[in-house]
């Protein structure tokens, strides 16, 4: 009897254990987002770029500068035109179990999100986040904040780098951390800063690679996006043309990263206030990167 009752107590645990791993497995898998919940809800794109989310934002006037949070349910960008008589920051998040769209006032500087998710950087500006959004705007303060830096964009890796242009000197500049201590910006050396109208750089959450925009005299159109990658002896790679499966014969700008790794976002101007948001898988960065 006493034999019966261990069995029957044994097969009893193995079935309750069976649950509980399934029950966590659930879990698990309630917490993560699903496809409908992630990237405007829109199917992936392959290895040719596609509009972005065209259902959503585009519309007859400019959208540029794709910023997501991390979490994939926050997508940040510029848009020019109509109403917007001027550069508007806006916002598509998703809140009940749908897309919605707002202005995100008052300063509209280009939208960069930390790899942590904890700042917006809006150029010379940015805000924290906090548990009831983000705070007021705030400045990086008096080595970001004078008359030689023209900052239009602020990129940062999960170390600290801060990758800016600054369109005063028509070049890409970078501040690193040494010691925990925030090093004063300094111009990149020339195989980031050749062409005219350097500018919109976006540095990878690890510090492997930069991408940017430049107009060149071998370039497909008015500007076009590059890459470099970072050496073992910490210089940077001579920069490579992504190419005109990217690059068109417009403006072809504002080049990023998903935090996720997974999808490259640019920007394609067609002049004045007339522009979209294009997307496309990003494994072609690491078919660029050198073999060493």
């Amino acid at each position: 009897m006493k034999k019966v009752n261990f069995l029957l107590l044994l097969a009893f645990s193995v079935v309750l254990s069976a649950c509980n791993t399934n029950n966590k497995q659930d879990t698990k898998d309630n917490d993560k987002p699903t496809s409908e919940e992630t990237y405007l809800g829109q199917k992936p794109p392959g290895l040719v770029p596609e509009l972005f989310a065209p259902d959503l934002i585009q519309n007859e006037h400019r959208q540029a500068e794709a910023a997501f949070t991390p979490d994939l349910k926050e997508f940040y960008f510029r848009r020019r035109g109509g109403k917007h008589k001027k550069n508007t920051l806006v916002v598509i998040q998703y809140k009940d179990n749908s897309w919605v769209e707002s202005v995100v006032p008052p300063y509209a500087g280009e939208p960069f999100i930390s790899p942590n998710g904890k700042n917006l950087h809006l150029g010379k500006k940015y805000r924290e986040r906090t548990d009831t959004g983000w705070s007021e705007v705030k400045s990086l303060g008096p080595m970001f904040d004078n008359e030689d830096l023209g900052i239009m964009r602020v990129s940062t890796s999960i170390n600290g780098t801060y990758v800016l242009d600054n369109y005063k000197s028509d070049a890409i500049w970078i501040s690193t951390m040494k010691d925990g201590i925030r090093q004063a910006p300094k111009k990149m050396d020339s195989v980031i800063n050749i062409g005219k109208w350097t500018a919109h750089p976006f540095i990878a959450p690890d510090d492997s690679y930069l991408i940017w925009d430049s107009e060149r005299e071998t370039g497909s159109g008015k500007s076009d996006l590059f890459i470099s990658f970072k050496q073992k002896d910490g210089s940077w790679s001579s920069a490579i043309n992504l190419g005109d499966t990217i690059n068109s014969e417009f403006a072809d700008a504002y080049g990023s990263v998903s935090s996720d790794g997974k999808y490259f976002f640019f920007h394609r101007s067609y002049g004045g206030d007339t522009g979209d948001i294009f997307w496309v898988d990003a494994q072609f960065i690491e078919k660029l990167r050198p073999k060493n």
